[in-house]
């Protein structure tokens, strides 16, 4: 066993981020690569995401691997990554991120799913346990089950009820069994270990075409088509800005807290307003079209943020008129480029 923390003082410390070209994971290597030597692992199964992560290929102490976490990880064996000497100044940190989460394919990608939750949770934490890293794990609000008509809000200390044989199990109790995974390790091998239960999140770079609906929204009223919500009026949510959602993952690594802590909005947005909203600002000529509802894409609980206010001074700031603008904005900026793909939308 290395222990990493002992190395790192004469250069910048190395931090491995799983998923690191998706949304998620493509906003925190552009935060971590400040200040960090950052390998970004991702297997691509969305081949856009790597315009997630073009910019950073040209930043010195950005290392991209394009590899399947379900697959063994040898470091020391990757000779992109000899200039960060890992066999002597080991990794210090690792963000777990990597999982699929397209709802449209979420039928397609089951095996993977559940790989990822299992055997890539595995690997990834007997890298940890060989470098003595602090690690991460982005977990789910889906680990709460579905809300109650009495229970809006949900706390970390709410067990959850999960149809564990169901369609949607391999992602939700995949999520329950990583954290069980995670706590097990802490438990065994005295690793420091963090779990970040996200609810659901949205801006640049959240997939399109994928039924995450938030950016295929501004696509749709930009192109004057109909924005699809895949579920009816009803259909209400928390949204929290991805700035707001990074700055809650990285306030939990820095702390000394293990979790798990709920990181998302409070707030309440009906998804039919938040198109309405969108085409409002794009002075669009769209309407609003109703599609039925998709497995993976769902209501959900909302996130009593208590504990993430009083132990990581944590909370959402991104109002949604601001943050819906950045995401229009990004979206523009790939007009060219998606316009030509909107049939995917038929």
């Amino acid at each position: 066993m290395i222990d990493s923390q002992k190395f790192y003082p004469a250069g910048r410390p190395n931090i491995l981020v799983t998923g690191g070209a998706g949304f998620l994971g493509s906003h925190l290597c552009e935060i971590l690569v400040r200040d960090n030597n950052v390998i970004c692992i991702d297997n691509l199964l969305n081949s856009f995401n790597y315009h997630n992560i073009e910019s950073l290929l040209q930043i010195p102490n950005f290392y991209f691997i394009k590899k399947d976490v379900n697959e063994p990880l040898d470091l020391l064996s990757m000779s992109e990554l000899k200039n960060l000497k890992i066999k002597f100044q080991g990794i210090q940190e690792i963000y777990h991120l990597a999982c699929p989460t397209s709802p449209k394919n979420f039928e397609k990608l089951k095996i993977e799913t559940l790989k990822v939750n299992s055997i890539g949770m595995l690997n990834i934490l007997e890298l940890a346990r060989t470098y003595q890293a602090k690690i991460l794990f982005t977990s789910s609000s889906v680990v709460y089950g579905p809300r109650g008509k009495d229970n809006l809000y949900f706390k970390e200390t709410d067990l959850g009820k999960v149809n564990f044989i169901g369609g949607r199990a391999c992602y939700d109790e995949g999520k329950r069994f990583a954290e069980t995974i995670m706590f097990t390790y802490q438990q065994t091998y005295g690793l420091k270990v963090k779990v970040a239960r996200i609810f659901r999140t949205y801006g640049p770079r959240l997939a399109l075409f994928e039924g995450e609906m938030i950016s295929d929204f501004a696509l749709q009223a930009i192109n004057n088509q109909p924005l699809i919500i895949y579920g009816d009026e009803s259909f209400d949510t928390s949204l929290c800005y991805v700035s707001d959602l990074i700055e809650g993952i990285t306030s939990l690594m820095k702390s000394d807290e293990s979790g798990p802590f709920n990181l998302g909005s409070p707030e309440k947005y009906r998804l039919v307003d938040i198109a309405k909203k969108i085409i409002e600002m794009t002075n669009s000529s769209s309407t609003i079209k109703f599609l039925p509802p998709l497995l993976f894409m769902t209501p959900l609980g909302l996130p009593d943020i208590s504990l993430a206010k009083e132990k990581l001074g944590w909370f959402p700031v991104i109002r949604p008129k601001v943050g819906l603008s950045k995401t229009i904005e990004y979206v523009k900026a790939y007009k060219t480029l998606l316009s030509p793909l909107m049939g995917k939308y038929e």
